[in-house]
């Protein structure tokens, strides 16, 4: 670190150091730290120091390393400098004039001395960024000349010393990020009048917006977000014509009302305005259409997290600077304004979680620049826009959580810049995926899930190579696994549960080391689950509801020989099904029809051959002889026949089962001994049958 000191006099200054970069280095480089670069550091701030009475530094030179040095100590078993004591009590080391002193961005803990408020000279004070604790000494209160004061970014605690909000010279005051609380004074104004920017992001102050605030009148930086304050934003804000950034986001301010979101119209005055944020709060009202005569110079705006209800204004149209538009979160309904399309400096967009229906504007495809999209969890409806395409440095997408229909514009899939997630899960998607989704070659993470997707999954997925997470579950994907996935080295999770996926399990994706989730279950998968890498683990791996696979090889065996068993019975069956069928039908029928028939064996073909037929082409493979007429015998001995031959076919998928074989077969048996309708029966006969009599 390069500290920008004009050293003239080091007073009461004790630290312990765990980072040579805590010290006063000149141009060193942070990637060639070493000793050499820790004697160097020391070396210069030797030569900054004017007067040394006592010849403290006499023994820092180049002759010997610092770790030999007085007041420095060093880690003995890496040998750096950890520790620098510069204590000295004389004050005529010191000529009460630095007025430079910068140690952010270093590892520096402990507390803060209240002995720094010795340096009555000081300017600047920067202590950002460090591990320094405990509360801010109250002796602060004696710089009288200081402007700039930086203790942001450490875990600093307890309140604000009131004395610190009597030096009127500061023009610079950030306390951010600590566990600071307390009220903030209502007269903060009268007390720095000089002000320019005032953070106290990031800590647990309560209390309301001190009003004073709003009265300083070249305040160009108020930033309040990130902690307990509560009650309404104060008037005044039309007193800030330098303002650049407000931020009170994430506290507990309150409004109510059409009108609760008025005070937003004060900020008109605010020219320089390219910061507001009032998001995470209990906010509630119409957006004004006057929002769209803010500032020109306005880039994001954070209005998400509220209770905001009511249409986007078209007059947001205006805000031609704008870069982020944040209303997530919120009860925002009606249809997104086309005229958002216009705001060309759209890089980030956030509607999700709101009440926004109708279709997704074509005009959305002008914003050229847009990084992320966010229309999650809303009610829009349609397809996809085919504009989409345009957003070539697009890096993240969510779409998902709506009603969106129709399949995926394969046009979609050429946006090569997706780095981060694609989200278009939980909707009314259709068709399948193209082999374009190559093009979606450094996405991180997407999630298809919860649609109804159908087809096979293209192969070209294994050119997904930055792939971490990929959710496909809840569909209707059928086909098999791609072996390609095995390439993606990076795939952390893998969800394609519960759709139609067939086929065995691909080998390779035992190579995917980085797998944590692998979830396979109700599909139709089959054969063996394999054992190495990726599953030796099987508390990552789900593949319940999948009958036909097998975990371990004695399942494989067995089901094995049941299939090879299954297979000869039903062959057999067939074969002495389709014979004594046969001959029973051929005696059937010439006896029911009483009259010569010259059967030449039933079957047309070759002795020991059958020709391919299913029971819709019977006729083609029987003797025509015996088809002659319609009768209950010709139907039954289709239906034989049917039934025998469809259970020879090789295709498992087109093959009766014998549930179905057998109800068949009884329809017909039924069907054949059926009397006919205009049968007569012998009335003595079935008397005899009732015992009753006439």
């Amino acid at each position: 670190m390069a500290l920008a000191l004009r050293f003239r006099c080091v007073a009461v200054l004790v630290f312990l150091l765990s980072s040579p970069s805590a010290l006063p280095v000149v141009k060193v480089k942070a990637a060639a730290l070493d000793l050499f670069t820790d004697k160097e550091a020391l070396l210069s701030l030797k030569s900054q120091v004017t007067t040394d009475p006592s010849n403290t530094l006499f023994s820092w030179n180049n002759n010997s390393g610092p770790c030999n040095w007085t007041r420095v100590s060093c880690n003995q078993v890496n040998q750096r400098v950890v520790g620098l004591d510069l204590t000295y009590s004389s004050s005529n080391w010191c000529s009460k004039s630095l007025e430079i002193l910068k140690l952010g961005g270093n590892k520096l803990w402990g507390t803060i001395p209240p002995s720094f408020a010795n340096i009555t000279s000081l300017l600047t004070l920067n202590l950002a960024t460090n591990n320094l604790g405990g509360m801010i000494p109250d002796d602060f209160g004696r710089f009288k000349n200081l402007k700039h004061l930086d203790l942001s970014i450490n875990n600093l605690t307890g309140n604000v010393p009131l004395s610190l909000y009597n030096i009127s010279s500061l023009v610079f005051l950030a306390v951010a990020s600590n566990q600071l609380r307390g009220e903030i004074p209502v007269d903060v104004r009268d007390r720095l009048p000089n002000l320019l920017s005032f953070n106290f992001c990031i800590n647990k102050f309560t209390g309301s917006i001190p009003w004073s605030l709003h009265n300083l009148t070249n305040i160009k930086s108020i930033r309040l977000a990130h902690n307990l304050l509560s009650g309404y934003v104060p008037s005044g804000l039309g007193n800030l014509p330098e303002l650049q950034m407000y931020n009170i986001g994430y506290n507990q301010i309150k409004s109510s009302g059409d009108e609760g979101l008025n005070f937003l119209t004060s900020f008109i005055n605010s020219s320089y305005l390219n910061f507001l944020a009032i998001d995470g709060n209990l906010l509630e009202g119409l957006i004004p259409e006057s929002i769209g005569n803010l500032s020109g110079s306005l880039r994001s705006v954070y209005l998400g997290g509220n209770r905001i209800y009511g249409r986007i204004p078209t007059s947001i149209r205006h805000l031609r600077s704008l870069a982020l538009l944040n209303i997530s979160y919120n009860y925002v309904s009606g249809e997104i304004p086309p005229e958002i399309g216009e705001l060309t400096n759209l890089q980030e967009l956030h509607l999700a979680a709101n009440k926004i229906s109708g279709r997704i504007p074509n005009s959305l495809g002008k914003l050229q620049k847009l990084n992320e999209i966010d229309l999650s969890t809303n009610d829009l409806v349609g397809s996809l826009p085919t504009t989409f395409v345009n957003f070539q440095q697009l890096v993240s997408m969510d779409l998902s959580s709506n009603r969106i229909n129709g399949s995926i514009p394969k046009e979609n899939f050429s946006l090569s810049s997706l780095r981060a997630t694609l989200n278009l899960s939980s909707n009314q998607l259709t068709g399948s995926l193209p082999q374009e989704i190559k093009g979606l070659e450094n996405v991180a993470a997407v999630d298809f899930s919860h649609n109804h997707l159908s087809g096979s999954i293209p192969d070209t997925i294994g050119s997904w190579k930055s792939l971490e997470k990929l959710f496909m579950e809840n569909n209707m994907f059928s086909g098999v696994i791609p072996a390609t996935l095995g390439v993606v080295k990076g795939l952390e999770i893998l969800d394609l549960s519960s759709n139609q996926i067939s086929g065995i399990i691909p080998n390779n994706l035992e190579n995917l080391h980085a797998l944590h989730l692998l979830n396979l279950s109700f599909n139709d998968l089959e054969g063996l689950l394999p054992k190495d890498g990726a599953f030796r683990n099987l508390s990552r791996i789900h593949v319940e509801g999948n009958s036909k696979l097998c975990l371990d090889l004695t399942c494989w065996n067995n089901q094995h020989r049941k299939r090879t068993s299954t297979a000869i019975y039903v062959v057999i069956a067939s074969i002495a099904t389709v014979a004594v069928c046969s001959v029973i039908a051929i005696l059937l029928c010439r006896g029911a029809d009483q009259q010569p028939l010259t059967c030449t064996g039933g079957l047309r073909g070759s002795i020991g051959y059958i020709p391919p037929a299913f029971p819709a082409s019977i006729e083609q493979v029987v003797d025509p002889e015996l088809f002659t007429g319609k009768s209950p015998t010709h139907e039954c001995l289709i239906t034989i026949l049917g039934v025998g031959l469809s259970c020879t076919v090789d295709s498992p998928d087109r093959r009766t089962n014998m549930r179905e074989s057998l109800l068949k077969l009884k329809t017909a048996r039924d069907t054949l001994l059926k009397p006919p309708l205009d049968h007569k029966p012998d009335l003595d006969f079935e008397a005899g049958i009732g015992g009753s009599s006439m």
